[in-house]
């Protein structure tokens, strides 16, 4: 099992800046994204800095920063704005507002402005359909299907990501994440299957020193994990 020799590319998740900075120091992770929620779990305080901030540190790799309001019209605004912070800059727009209202016809509207997006938050191959003919005459552009969010379900979302694939197949400058993985295993599956790209936790991304790692020695670390815990908290029967 290695990474070097596989076609699908690493984005790191996350908004803490120090997490960010250190996995910018690894070439194998070729972009980034962020959302309010990662945003408000780091502590950022103020949007604007924080992006400006990291883009400056990072100029090199696409990073994704997402709009955050209900109404389009602002939506459009946020957008228009985020875009202008860097060229290596993608607006994450979710697939609908808060009310279930459809973004697509935003999608269109800044797909033929040039601004460079990823949809978000989609589950469905009807929305990816949606989504990637309101991009289809647009710049480079990424859908995020959120794979671990539909395996919660007690769907496999193997078979999902497979025919978003083939969606986007007649349009090169689209590409497919598999978003919210939940193990190192994830990578391995969306390569499977075409994925073009997988965001992954700086958590979960810890966890890459476990590749092709000996079962038996897994094991016994457990083992000792387990006994050396025990012993730490001092635990009697």
């Amino acid at each position: 099992m290695r990474l070097d020799n596989m076609k699908i590319k690493i984005f790191a998740d996350g908004a803490d800046v120090a997490g960010m900075l250190e996995m910018y120091s690894k070439p194998w992770v070729k972009g980034f994204t962020t959302n309010p929620t990662l945003m408000k779990k780091a502590g950022v305080q103020n949007y604007e800095a924080f992006a400006l901030e990291i883009i400056e540190a990072i100029p090199d790799r696409p990073i994704s920063f997402e709009v955050f309001c209900d109404d389009f019209l602002e939506m459009e605004r946020q957008a228009l704005r985020i875009s202008r912070w860097g060229s290596n800059v993608y607006v994450k727009i979710p697939v609908t507002n808060t009310l279930n209202q459809s973004s697509c016809a935003l999608i269109k509207r800044l797909a033929d402005e040039g601004v460079k997006q990823n949809v978000t938050a989609l589950m469905t191959l009807r929305q990816v359909t949606e989504v990637s003919q309101a991009l289809a005459d647009g710049p480079s552009s990424y859908i995020s299907v959120f794979a671990g969010r539909i395996a919660d379900t007690g769907r496999d979302p193997l078979p999902i990501m497979a025919a978003a694939v083939e969606l986007l197949r007649p349009y090169p400058q689209q590409e497919l994440i598999w978003a919210s993985p939940r193990e190192i295993l994830n990578i391995f599956q969306a390569e499977s299957v075409g994925c073009h790209i997988i965001t992954v936790t700086n958590d979960i991304l810890n966890k890459l020193g476990n590749l092709g790692k000996n079962l038996d020695e897994f094991s016994l670390e457990t083992v000792k994990m387990f006994h050396n815990d025990a012993l730490k908290a001092g635990f009697r029967v």
